[in-house]
């Protein structure tokens, strides 16, 4: 029975690179021929992705899975956290709804779980040559250590090598990396086999010292030191990559305001938009921030009654309806297009103890939320809708995530199927105008010929001109496997993989 090397990357925290350094070695691996999964064993994110099978994952696994050239499954995620609050997740253990839990009773429930992680990274090493393994946050968290299930837990299980990534460009990687390995027990250190420093801007020379006091003080060796790469033109894996959004516009642009909810889910959505030369994406929170911008979308979110009562709360409800009377294109994507409707009924209070909430009144749609989850990848075909949409052929792609369901007498949208399976179900609304519309579809503006001709509505005679969503982001990661090689030899990389940790 084949039995794959791991090999792990660790950070000193969350947000220093590891997800994209763990998607560029699947890249790495897989151009040199070797069959290789990326593995986490828990995810916290609402940025999610569905599988064929219609199991739900965090976006980074799959974005990894992408890397590597193979299909995604919940073996390389069996445990997403998707927070609904402060407090409290929605648990998919592999890649379904397990439970709705608060962190107290989360923590109570490890050790099950931990059989799940195990079960699911010894599929992945009886099927492939190499896993990469990413950890989460900081694998010192002392207080959480002897509930472990994804950090150093995973690397003991596994006998794993680990990679211990620090960022420079936030300042303190000295700290960071020589304070992470000090808190290391002596079985833990044994086990980090290399440090890489991420995000240095500049001439690395310059940190030929730093490497030196790092190998020195630390008695690790520095594979690495890896540039700062901006405009990969890859999805981020949680919203903090969108909570420092500038709200500047650049002249001439086509503005598109999208609303920073509370519970924001699946904001990658619109990367594709943001690629586009000529258009202007922003993140905004607040009346002031709106502005008149050419359109305004309402995202995915985790929690859609307590997010929209929140529109309202922020007087971003009122401002958006009267950006739309005035001509404005408003736009809502799966949660955002439950809000837009007349109400929205939660009678098994699966989201709120209300059992109806008005929506915005935008379209004339009503939600009623059920306990089945609707997970599919799926093709759709446009069938009727504004007539600007008239000019599109061919299927769109993309993939729902909701509770919800919502009856629309004016779809536009019709999917055609769900996962392998041909279906026949409408989908969308859209007002009189085709100014305001939403649907369920996640992934739309993916599909090029729907994103452009979007675009060209908001502004007759615009012409976008990015290169295909799909070609942008593998180019990205070739880009990024390329500066990983360019730094990291992989004949280091292979070495440290055969060694293991057992000599």
């Amino acid at each position: 029975m084949n039995t794959a090397r791991v090999l792990m990357v660790q950070g000193t925290s969350s947000s220093v690179g590891k997800s994209l350094i763990t998607a560029g070695l699947c890249r790495v691996f897989a151009r040199r021929g070797r069959r290789v999964a990326p593995f986490k064993a828990q995810n916290m994110s609402n940025n999610a992705a569905v599988c064929l099978d219609g199991a739900e994952i965090g976006r980074a696994q799959a974005l990894q899975a992408m890397a590597a050239g193979v299909e995604p499954t919940s073996d390389m995620n069996p445990i997403l956290l998707k927070p609904e609050s402060d407090s409290r997740s929605q648990v998919i253990v592999n890649g379904r709804v397990w439970q709705t839990l608060p962190a107290l009773s989360y923590q109570q429930r490890k050790q099950f779980l931990w059989s799940h992680v195990t079960a699911a990274l010894d599929r992945l090493r009886a099927a492939y040559d190499v896993v990469i393994v990413e950890g989460a946050g900081s694998p010192v968290e002392l207080n959480l250590s002897a509930g472990d299930i994804v950090n150093m837990a995973v690397a003991r299980y596994a006998r794993a090598p680990v990679l211990l990534v620090g960022d420079i460009d936030r300042g303190g990687v000295f700290a960071q990396l020589l304070g992470t390995l000090e808190l290391f027990t002596a079985e833990e250190r044994r086990l980090v086999r290399g440090l890489i420093v991420n995000k240095f801007r500049g001439d690395p020379t310059l940190f030929e010292d730093g490497v030196r006091i790092l190998e020195q003080r630390g008695g690790v060796p520095v594979l690495g030191v890896l540039p700062f790469l901006g405009n990969l033109d890859l999805p981020d894996e949680d919203a903090v990559a969108i909570e420092s959004a500038s709200h500047m516009s650049a002249p001439g642009a086509i503005e598109i305001a999208v609303i920073r909810l509370p519970r924001v889910a699946n904001f990658d959505d619109f990367d594709p938009l943001q690629s586009e030369p000529g258009v202007r994406l922003r993140y905004v929170d607040s009346p002031s921030h709106l502005g008149h911008p050419h359109a305004v979308i309402l995202p995915g979110t985790k929690s859609t009654m307590a997010d929209l009562a929140w529109l309202r709360e922020r007087g971003l409800a009122d401002a958006i309806v009267l950006l739309a009377a005035q001509g404005t294109a408003v736009v809502g994507i799966c949660g955002g297009y439950q809000m837009l409707g007349q109400s929205i009924h939660d009678p098994k209070g699966i989201e709120s103890s209300l059992a109806v909430l008005p929506g915005l009144g935008l379209l004339d749609v009503r939600t009623n939320f059920a306990d089945v989850k609707a997970t599919h990848q799926v093709q759709a075909s446009i069938q009727g809708g504004p007539s600007w949409m008239q000019t599109i052929n061919g299927p769109l792609t993309g993939y729902e995530i909701h509770m919800g369901e919502t009856g629309s007498d004016r779809p536009w949208l019709q999917i055609t199927q769900r996962g392998p399976t041909p279906v026949s179900v409408a989908d969308g609304a859209a007002n009189a105008t085709g100014r305001v519309w939403g649907c369920y579809l996640h992934g739309l503006f993916a599909n090029d010929a729907f994103r452009r001709v979007w675009l060209k509505a908001l502004r007759p005679g615009f012409e976008p001109v990015a290169p295909p969503a799909t070609a942008r982001v593998q180019a990205g990661l070739d880009r990024l496997a390329d500066a990983i090689e360019a730094v990291i030899p992989f004949a280091t990389l292979t070495a440290i993989l055969e060694q293991g940790v057992d000599s």
